[in-house]
């Protein structure tokens, strides 16, 4: 403390003072007096002294503090009960304190995500990237029949159309996950975001000769984002006319109330197990009665894109019968 100028100065200052009246006091009273007032001159400047210490050495207990945080310690708690500019200062120094916390905590998270999702893209690129290789290999040879070289072009040009896909996903649902993506709150018809969904799918429900039936007002209308809950439906949909057999139906039913507007999408499958409904729109999850070519991304999109307009999402299921998504996008935001 005695190191600081201020308080050399403080001290130096309140010395010549209390010389001063006390020589006063002698000269215009007495010598009793001017004992009495170099006394509590003295009182005062220890009492002054001794304050200014203790305040020094709260500061300087702050200063460990706030080094402790800058070396990652965050579990600690400075604050007290009484009032006063110091106890403010450490009542807001905690503050910032669990701030920061929160912010390691998301960081630590953030870095636990991009290691998993690293590691999910190079297990789901390995795959076809193999393949591709191998089939490369096979293409060098001068003496493979034209046949063969056709099948492994062609089969070459599904791995890759397959990773852009994925690759293409992938950052669609990083984006949402990274909270870049503003979603629109505009009054879109059902009927309009139904047609937009269908068309990228009618080919494989017409070599499949499946049937596709709508049940609704076409009045009927949800506040959000045409473009992205339209992605969502379309793998939705991608989902029920891999699981739905040659021949089968899929049915878009939607309606409306005060609360909520519901879109019911039901296909004739044989229905997800009962043991893999839990976990059927986690990322990268492949149930037993997944395809070959299945990766296990398409319903987590859609999963992220209607959760992220403040929707809900569930499915039922039932063996041998089919499955039923049941998605609600609500009047007003929930808290």
């Amino acid at each position: 403390m005695w190191r600081n100028r201020e308080i050399q100065l403080f001290t130096i200052v309140m010395i010549l003072i209390a010389a001063v009246f006390s020589g006063a006091a002698a000269f215009f009273l007495s010598g009793a007096a001017a004992l009495v007032v170099l006394a509590a001159s003295a009182l005062l400047v220890g009492c002054s002294l001794i304050f200014t210490k203790w305040r020094y050495r709260e500061i300087e207990k702050l200063s460990g503090y706030l080094r402790r945080i800058s070396n990652g310690d965050y579990d600690l708690d400075v604050r007290d009960n009484y009032e006063g500019e110091l106890s403010i200062l450490k009542s807001d120094i905690y503050k910032v304190t669990l701030m920061l916390s929160e912010q390691s905590s998301h960081l630590e998270q953030d870095k636990i995500k991009l290691t998993n999702a690293i590691s999910d893209i190079s297990h789901q690129l390995k795959t076809p990237l193999t393949s591709m290789t191998v089939m490369a290999d096979l293409l060098s040879d001068k003496n493979l029949e034209e046949s063969k070289r056709d099948e492994f072009t062609k089969n070459i040009t599904v791995q890759l159309e397959r990773i852009e896909w994925l690759v293409s996903s992938l950052l669609k649902i990083s984006r949402i996950d990274a909270g870049t993506v503003v979603f629109k709150k505009n009054e879109v018809p059902v009927r309009d975001l139904i047609d937009r969904a269908v068309q990228p799918v009618s080919i494989p429900m017409d070599i499949k000769e499946q049937e596709i039936l709508r049940e609704g007002d076409d009045h009927v209308t949800f506040t959000g984002d045409l473009h992205w809950t339209a992605e969502a439906l379309i793998n939705i949909l991608k989902n029920c006319v891999e699981h739905t057999p040659n021949g089968g139906r899929i049915t878009i039913s939607y309606s409306e109330n005060p609360l909520f507007t519901e879109i019911r999408v039901k296909d004739s499958g044989k229905g997800i197990p009962k043991e893999d409904l839990p976990y059927i729109f986690r990322r990268f999850y492949k149930g037993r009665n997944a395809g070959e070519d299945s990766v296990g991304i398409g319903l987590a999109m859609a999963y992220s894109i209607i959760t992220g307009q403040q929707g809900d999402i569930e499915v039922r299921s039932e063996s041998g019968v089919g499955s039923e998504f049941i998605i609600k996008f609500y009047r007003t935001e929930r808290g």
